[in-house]
């Protein structure tokens, strides 16, 4: 039964639901969002000193995480040359795990006691995992520095910013959310040629020192530019870590399935494009520019789809871009021979994928109560850490399998990306059942 509220209290507007949509008290699915601090400025010097920390703090952390092919690579022709691909893949494969496995934690300390202080302790844990790679030597020693004890501090740099905009902003939300993301994708350009020039130049350990130095000055920034408006004690800490209730949202869960799919399929061009590019005669020095042009494109990615969500909506936006970056997987990387068709994969794919990188989160915080939008973030990157984990080594072991030939690999890449935009498109239909609707 539908019973029109008439308290004149009035409610966010998602997508394109008006202001005085009746609500159903039936179905918790229909009901706006109850807070009492909805009141956002969308703007003012807090909010954008916000963007610009998460910004530095997504440009070291995930950006370096992105540009794991360039650490591929050099692993399967130094230190682990003996080693099959897909065994060193599994170094970057528990990166994304725990960073992704992280998330649910994180969030939820975030809500309870806002992002600094995480923040502050993730600098520490993240300059003290490279510091550690630089001097590893065996192959669980990679595994623990640069898989577990950066995956963490990825995580704790990550999640919280990302958060913080979300409680600036509404209307322009996902514009901000777009800025910040920038940095991500701009250190996944920038990382791959830094790292690979410092390999060369001065080793890979003292490459990798320099990179602590760097990462150490622009997190410290922003771990102290960044704030929240949701003071801490605002959130009830006796709640569980993990509200694992909020799948009931079927809008929730949805998206979690879709991102799980996608999740699968996502990083595994970011993991395997070098590789391929020298396996088909590209110069193993030019190969490194390939990842660069894939993160590079990531950033218009990231930028132009974000702004135009806010203003044709996030949902509407987030299911092709989805789709696309797998089709273009599956037609144009499957047939790329050439160092131009390799190109213009990487800057296709890296445009869509950057989009659904900087649209999934605003489309959490579109459907979530202001007080759990850390928690449901961090609960998605929980559930998705899993097929992340296995998504990469899978697509070695289907390169193996497949005696060097990377079809089997490209192939589950980009179909997992198309069946998780499904699922996607699902959850914007019970947003709104209208399929062309600016949800």
């Amino acid at each position: 039964m539908s019973v029109p509220l008439t308290s004149g209290r009035t409610f966010p507007q998602y997508g394109s639901v008006p202001r005085n949509t009746p609500v159903s008290l039936a179905d918790p699915e229909d009901r706006p969002l109850k807070d009492d601090v909805q009141d956002f400025l969308d703007g003012g010097l807090a909010a954008w000193l916000t963007v610009f920390g998460s910004f530095l703090a997504l440009f070291c952390s995930f950006g370096q995480m992105n540009a794991f092919g360039t650490f591929q690579s050099w692993y399967t022709t130094h230190q682990l040359q003996e080693m099959h691909p897909s065994t060193v893949a599994w170094i970057g494969s528990v990166q994304l795990w725990v960073f992704f496995f992280s998330g649910g934690f994180i969030g939820r300390v975030f809500d309870m006691y806002g992002p600094r202080t995480i923040m502050t302790l993730g600098t520490a844990v993240y300059v003290a995992s490279i510091l550690l790679t630089s001097v590893a030597r065996a192959y669980h020693e990679y595994v623990l520095a640069q898989g577990v004890l950066s995956g963490l501090g990825v995580g704790m740099l990550f999640y919280p910013p990302l958060a913080a905009i979300s409680t600036h902003f509404s209307k322009y939300r996902a514009t901000a959310l777009g800025i910040a993301m920038v940095g991500s994708g701009l250190g996944g350009a920038i990382y791959p040629i830094l790292l690979q020039y410092l390999f060369v130049r001065i080793g890979f350990a003292w490459g990798l020192r320099v990179s602590a130095v760097i990462c150490f000055v622009l997190c410290a920034i922003a771990a102290a530019t960044v704030t929240s408006r949701i003071a801490p004690g605002k959130v009830d800490a006796t709640g569980p870590w993990i509200n694992l209730g909020a799948l009931k949202d079927s809008r929730f869960s949805l998206l979690v399935a879709g991102s799980c799919f996608v999740s699968l399929g996502l990083f595994t061009p970011f993991c395997y494009i070098v590789s391929y590019a020298t396996d088909h005669g590209v110069n193993s020095t030019t190969a490194f520019y390939i990842l660069a042009v894939l993160n590079l494109a990531s950033v218009l990615g990231r930028i132009a789809p974000a702004h135009f969500a806010d203003v044709f909506g996030r949902f509407t936006l987030l299911v092709p871009c989805a789709c696309l970056a797998g089709l273009s997987s599956l037609v144009l990387w499957s047939t790329a021979q050439t160092l131009t068709q390799l190109v213009l994969y990487a800057a296709l794919y890296g445009l869509f994928s950057g989009a659904f990188n900087a649209l999934i989160v605003p489309c959490i915080a579109q459907i979530s109560d202001i007080r759990e939008i850390g928690m449901r973030i961090g609960l998605l990157y929980s559930v998705i850490s899993f097929p992340s984990l296995v998504g990469n080594p899978t697509a070695g072991m289907l390169l193996r399998v497949c005696n060097g030939s990377y079809t089997g690999l490209i192939v589950m890449s980009g179909a997992s990306v198309v069946v998780g935009s499904f699922f996607m498109f699902l959850s914007k239909l019970k947003i709104h059942p209208d399929a062309f609707a600016r949800v």
